[in-house]
């Protein structure tokens, strides 16, 4: 009892929502915990030293080949050239030549194979076919080769327009973008990390060639990367969304069972400091809600985090309605995680992965854009481990809540929770709980009208099939006690004189006068 009387909540320090190695910037659940600038740091470096032990051992191969095909092609030649025979004076030097020039020969060619090979597995732009380039001459550009949709022509519109304003710099960053769109259409076989890294390096020369014409106007250079960034990935989507590379797919599929397995949490298990029957509260869940489902329907890195924010910002309003004070972060991420298992968002984790590879990584180290989203994936590694501690249960109760055996809507009596069911008499916090429980509770009379119903029924046709045989029988029985007996009648003269006759019915006895 003293367990569950302690209610600790879910409380996450701000530090363990910053960098790992200190840099002051949100970290990233995805990074290791690092922020977008230490983890690519921290990548570049383990990739390298990848790329320099992997060269090391192709080098080690290729020196124990030719080591081997040295000492082979030695032991066939060292008999022919130990066997005495009659040569002309210059024989000699040609018939050591002949191997050894063949031996030198095949040497090279193994030894180019195999920088070739190894320069190809290394080198990302070396896994284009080059058929397609002696054919048509030159990479199509995605809006030649499929139909773009309306959404991304109109952007492609507004960004053409934008860059309008800067004249020269306009037109190039604009060539730019072309282009790299271009390269990135011909990159469909490199992997998810390879391919934000290459968005990741654009991102980069851009914003310092931008800082450079600029002369350090920090707000320009944003506002540009902003449009550079719309631009290219409202056309790269559909090929760096999801991609069939990573189990990002996988992922979605069992946040989204895990999610379902736990509608039974209640607001009051995750110690949340909102009022539903409040109806502004109401409101601002509900559009919380919304925002956090329409994260899905963007396109655009900046356009995701932009439905993030707008839902954190319902959620304060929310919690400083219910409260009537500002709210804290502790009492922000129990309600996120509660906004979250409510609405269930489809292909969550994708599109965290999406939004962490390929936006602009000033917006995630700083500012409220990276507070929110930090909090956000902090929120999805909560519901994954979520256990029967972190919800103040018991194993037992945990487990036969997932089951689906038990629910607290009905086990609010055996656990002393406050308010976390409807008891008699006072009606539950959520309307729309109150309306379900409600209909519930018309649907179990029903049902027991229903069973009432079908045993009347059933006793009805019982009986209208014995009716018949039971007054077969006691008609039977009657003939056998009564039996029908007729018996023989005479037949009588009217106008006879005969008293008999007094006992006919009138008017047809005969009146008799005297004289």
């Amino acid at each position: 009892m003293s367990q569950r009387t302690e209610r600790r909540g879910i409380h996450v320090d701000q530090s363990d929502l910053l960098c790992k190695k200190g840099c002051g910037y949100y970290g990233n659940a995805a990074w290791q915990g690092l922020c977008s600038k230490c983890w690519r740091e921290e990548y570049q470096r383990v990739r390298q030293k990848q790329i320099q032990d992997d060269w090391a051992l192709a080098e080690k191969l290729q020196r124990e080949e030719e080591a081997a095909y040295a000492s082979s092609h030695g032991a066939q030649t060292h008999p022919q050239s130990a066997a005495p025979a009659p040569q002309p004076q210059g024989a000699p030097g040609h018939a050591s030549l002949g191997p050894f020039s063949k031996f030198e020969e095949k040497k090279t060619n193994e030894k180019t194979r195999k920088v070739t090979t190894v320069k190809k597995f290394f080198s990302p732009s070396s896994r284009t076919a080059p058929k397609k380039e002696t054919q048509e001459g030159k990479t199509p550009s995605p809006s030649i080769s499929r139909h773009a949709s309306f959404d991304t022509d109109q952007v492609s519109k507004d960004f053409v327009e934008f860059l309008k304003n800067l004249q020269k710099p306009g037109r190039e960053i604009h060539k730019q973008c072309r282009t790299f769109i271009m390269n990135m259409s011909s990159k469909k076989d490199l992997g998810a990390d390879e391919l934000s890294e290459c968005v990741q390096d654009f991102y980069q020369n851009m914003a310092d060639r931008l800082m450079s014409h600029f002369k350090g106007s920090s707000e320009s250079v944003e506002q540009v990367m902003d449009q550079v960034e719309k631009y290219i990935m409202s056309r790269l989507y559909k090929s760096v969304f999801c991609p069939e590379t990573t189990d990002d797919e996988k992922k979605d599929l069992a946040t989204q069972k895990r999610i379902r397995a736990l509608h039974w949490v209640t607001i009051q298990m995750l110690c949340v400091s909102m009022d539903e029957e409040i109806p502004e509260v109401s409101e601002n869940v509900v559009k919380a809600i919304t925002d956090i489902i329409e994260i899905d329907s963007k396109r655009v890195p900046r356009d995701k985090l932009r439905c993030i924010t707008s839902c954190s910002k319902n959620i304060f309003s929310a919690i400083r309605i219910t409260k009537n004070e500002p709210a804290s972060a502790d009492d922000f991420l129990p309600a996120l995680i509660y906004i979250v298992l409510k609405a269930n968002p489809p292909r969550l984790q994708s599109n965290i992965q999406y939004i962490t590879r390929f936006c602009n990584p000033s917006r995630l180290m700083t500012g409220e854009d990276g507070y929110y989203f930090t909090n956000l994936c902090c929120a999805a590694a909560f519901i994954e481990k979520l256990d029967a501690q972190s919800l103040n249960l018991s194993p037992e109760e945990f487990e036969r809540y997932m089951s689906g055996q038990a629910s607290p809507r009905f086990n609010s009596s055996e656990v002393d929770w406050p308010q976390t069911g409807p008891a008699p008499g006072v009606a539950p916090a959520n309307p729309v709980l109150a309306q379900l429980n409600h209909n519930l509770e018309l649907l179990s009379g029903l049902s027991s009208r229903q069973e009432t119903l079908m045993e009347a029924a059933q006793s009805l046709q019982a009986d209208l099939l014995s009716w018949p045989e039971g007054v077969q029988r006691e008609v039977q029985d009657i003939l056998e006690k009564y039996p029908l007996e007729i018996l023989p009648r005479t037949a009588s003269a009217i106008d006879a004189n005969n008293i008999d006759n007094d006992n006919l019915p009138p008017p047809l006895t005969p009146q008799v006068f005297a004289g």
